[in-house]
């Protein structure tokens, strides 16, 4: 795009409640995955004030002790006490998981699609993940609240919290950042005398020690802050609001940057293809854009449930590619096995890696397998430039 215009993301931290679902969901595949790799796995979790209901579909060799691993999860996150309005050590947990559908097993078990669907990936030179900048900085913000909450830095801080930024662009570069919002969950330490609003030293104190390390190269004079816009968030969490797995589709992939193919990824094994070829679309346009084939990348892949092979593939890269659309469709047939079984085996999916990706993004972060770029040597060199 020609001239100024804005786009904004946002991410939460993993004490939000839709991300503590994801986070037990995930680590309910990884305890699968961890004993029985070729575990079917489509856990789904629920969590509101002291209730946590964990369900879905489960086909395994091996057995999990759903309540012990779910009180685990919410340790670590930080819900141990009834200050943050939840605490894994007294909250209730009901177990509803049954078997998988025969009906889909027969399909999945010839090697097919577990699941119809359209998967996209994304991938632009813009930053050094080759992620868009609006939801790599997003990310690191609620990262940041994370760390000085658990280090003590800033010990009124709660589990929960979200972040949003807006950037600048100008003829299709980021520019500057225009916004910062963040609201953070904290104890009644910081109220004012009021009660009804954090202090100024403690609004200050959260840009200088959340923020800024993150966004300072970024800003001017003319950005903006808004920490905790309704004056204080004192009540969060689970307390406050209902949390479900599969909810925040955006902030785990692009931002918003890019469509979204509308499935959820947490809690699902990787013959689902909504999640795992999801993972291929971002490692064939990481790939891409590494090679220098393009400054940007978009892929959509469709299955059908049942059949191996996708129905379909799209790229387009926005004007900035070095060889036309059709090329690389021709090279992405020819370098990767878009199957369900060969995206499995290239990006090493039967293992238990997948709690990891269900806070702060499931891109973007290169202790994934799917953000290599060791295919873009080969793609450059068939493609001839």
């Amino acid at each position: 795009m020609k001239g100024n215009y804005f786009i904004t993301s946002e991410s939460v931290g993993n004490g939000h409640p839709d991300k503590v679902c994801d986070q037990i969901s995930d680590a309910v595949l990884d305890a699968v995955l961890k004993d029985d790799p070729k575990g079917r796995v489509a856990c789904e979790t629920f969590i509101s004030a002291g209730l946590v209901i964990v369900g879905g579909e489960i086909t395994t060799t091996t057995y999990i002790d759903v309540h012990k691993l779910v009180r685990g999860v919410l340790n670590d996150i930080g819900y141990t006490s009834q200050i943050y309005g939840f605490d894994a050590s007294t909250c209730a947990i009901l177990n509803a998981i049954n078997r998988q559908s025969p009906d889909i097993a027969q399909g999945v078990d010839a090697g097919g699609a577990g699941d119809q669907g359209i998967m996209y990936g994304y991938a632009t030179d813009e930053t050094k993940e080759l992620m868009p900048l609006p939801i790599t900085l997003a990310h690191a913000i609620v990262k940041r609240i994370e760390e000085v909450r658990k280090n003590k830095i800033l010990d009124y801080l709660g589990p929960d919290c979200k972040s949003q930024v807006t950037v600048e662009y100008v003829d299709g570069q980021p520019k500057r950042i225009d916004t910062v919002v963040i609201a953070a969950q904290h104890t009644t330490k910081i109220l004012d005398k009021t009660g009804e609003k954090i202090t100024e030293a403690a609004r200050r104190q959260i840009i200088k020690v959340v923020a800024m390390p993150i966004v300072e190269k970024l800003i001017d004079k003319n950005t903006k802050f808004y920490i905790n816009q309704t004056g204080k968030f004192v009540v969060g969490g689970p307390q406050s609001d209902t949390g479900v797995t599969g909810r925040k589709i955006i902030v785990d992939t692009y931002g918003g940057i890019v469509p979204h193919g509308g499935g959820a990824f947490s809690g699902k094994d990787p013959t689902k293809v909504d999640r795992s070829a999801a993972y291929m679309a971002r490692y064939i346009t990481k790939n891409i854009v590494a090679a220098g084939l393009a400054n940007k990348c978009l892929i959509q892949l469709s299955y059908v449930i049942g059949k191996a092979e996708p129905l379909s593939i799209f790229v387009d890269t926005f004007g900035t590619g070095k060889v036309s659309e059709q090329k690389l469709v021709e090279l992405i047939r020819k370098n990767f096995d878009l199957t369900p079984a060969g995206i499995i085996k290239v990006l090493d999916l039967r293992k238990p890696v997948f709690r990891r990706t269900a806070a702060y993004g499931h891109f973007g972060n290169s202790a994934f397998r799917w953000e290599k770029t060791d295919v873009a040597a080969k793609l450059k060199k068939d493609a001839g430039v």
